[in-house]
């Protein structure tokens, strides 16, 4: 109080300021306006911008340290924890632990397996799940989460709420404050990003200079420790002019553009989802990777178009600019919205959307993946690239010959029948023993409603054997 005084305080202050004091968490909050008046303000030196700002810290206006604020805070508004109390033991301390760490010393919380252990001994005599958050401290780790989740399936638990504490940006109720010292951490961690940032911009500039070698793998590895990043495929590919022609080898890094040739080849598919006629049309490089992709439905102008237009712009330049297609079908598959349902195409017979169809497509096409195909591909469009390489190098080069110009100097020769009828192996002949096996299970089977895939007969039911949903059974 006589400090108080010594600063511009009256009697009257220090009566209003105990009456708030008795329910404040943090002595700073009660140094206000609202508490002590405008007239205190003014006689302790604040003008009316200083004392109504939202972060108007008085107490260290007035020329108080943090160290100072915080014992006076300790004396008078306590630890907010029973830890350390006197005449209390260590062995009642469980009867008073919360949620979560009280204070700025409390070390105690009930581990987040308490409220896990509670919730299983109440939800067998529960139809509903059990709406009761499982608190975990602010040092839970991703293993931590991991384990509570496992648990509480093994303990039959119909529903599960994680809350980290200080997870949110705000939360109700917080009993840490971050001090100077924290702050001055985050001042110097900051400074020290900055700088790393304007070394790897440094480096970025310096790269062409520094990787200085003929050796592929060797560029490779410099590259990747003066960017700090892999390169995005290591096997050397084609750069190629407007002409086809290859015109290097190189290495690609991540977000470089490999361009693609004025003149390119590529695949068309034509197909109805239900009543919507859609067509697929594709660029392929030279080398037979997938460059772009072009879908075409709805008639011109309208917006779904549109959007599908622009969504195929955005994949081609990612697939140009090194993502992978694997990425791109591994998200899109099942997606779902309308257009969905049958198709006439070959092999997939149904999908859950537009965008679903499309990357089942490019996935069976340029992936070799069938494990999403209602009708298994054969022949070279079973791995579409691969196969055109290979192709490409066990074909001799073809010779043309010069035909005599006379019907007469054609020489007739006896045709020789050297066809060989082909041989099924045993692999293929249990494929096909199998394929007919589900062909009798699927005659007529629905599709699943859940992801779009044909079902198959249990018995009087139907399952699905890609998501595992069943159909007519309660």
């Amino acid at each position: 109080a006589e400090s108080l005084k010594a600063k511009g305080f009256n009697d009257g202050d220090i009566v209003s300021l105990n009456k708030a004091l008795k329910g404040a968490f943090e002595i700073k909050f009660a140094f206000n306006v609202w508490t002590l008046g405008e007239d205190c303000m003014k006689r302790a030196g604040f003008k009316t911008e200083e004392y109504n700002a939202p972060d108007f810290n008085m107490l260290k206006a007035m020329g108080y340290t943090e160290e100072h604020i915080e014992e006076a805070n300790q004396y008078v508004c306590g630890s907010m924890t029973v830890e350390g109390a006197p005449h209390l033991k260590q062995e009642h301390y469980p009867v008073f632990d919360t949620a979560n760490k009280n204070g700025k010393k409390g070390e105690r919380f009930i581990h987040f397996m308490g409220h896990v252990n509670m919730m299983a001994s109440v939800q067998p005599f529960l139809s509903g799940a059990i709406s009761k958050t499982i608190n975990m401290p602010n040092e839970a780790t991703l293993e931590d989460v991991k384990y509570t989740y496992e648990q509480s399936w093994k303990l039959a638990l119909k529903a599960v709420a994680i809350y980290r504490d200080g997870c949110k940006l705000s939360q109700p109720l917080s009993t840490s404050s971050k001090n100077k010292g924290d702050e001055d951490e985050e001042a110097e961690e900051e400074v020290e990003l900055k700088e790393e940032v304007v070394v790897k911009k440094e480096e970025v500039i310096q790269v062409s200079r520094m990787v200085e070698t003929n050796d592929e793998d060797d560029a490779i590895r410099q590259a990747s420790e003066i960017l700090s990043q892999h390169v995005g495929i290591q096997t050397p590919m084609e750069s190629y002019s407007k002409d086809g022609e290859v015109a290097e080898r190189r290495v690609y890094l991540h977000g470089e553009k490999r361009k693609v040739p004025a003149k390119r080849g590529g695949i068309t598919v034509s197909a109805k989802i239900g009543t919507q006629q859609i067509w697929l049309r594709t660029g392929e490089y030279p080398d037979g990777r997938l460059a772009e992709i072009f879908i075409d439905m709805y008639k011109e102008g309208a917006g779904f178009r549109s959007t599908l237009n622009m969504f195929a712009i955005s994949v081609s330049m990612g697939l140009q600019y090194g993502v992978p297609l694997e990425k791109y079908v591994e998200n899109f598959l099942f997606t779902r919205f309308e257009p969905s349902g049958f198709t006439d195409h070959p092999n997939i017979k149904s999908c859950t959307s537009v965008i679903d169809f499309v990357f089942k497509v490019l996935g069976m096409e340029y992936l070799g993946r069938t494990d999403y195909v209602q009708v298994l591909p054969k022949g070279i469009q079973k791995k579409k690239f691969e196969n055109l390489a290979k192709l490409a190098e066990t074909t001799a080069p073809q010779e043309t010959m010069d035909l005599p110009e006379k019907k007469e100097e054609v020489e007739v020769s006896e045709v020789q029948d050297q066809a060989t009828l082909p041989t099924m192996e045993k692999e293929e002949a249990i494929q096909d023993a199998s394929s007919a096996a589900l062909s009798e299970m699927m005659g007529d089977a629905p599709a699943c409603p859940t992801c779009g895939h044909v079902t198959v007969r249990n018995g009087t039911c139907y399952k699905c054997l890609n998501c595992g949903d069943s159909l007519g059974c309660s």
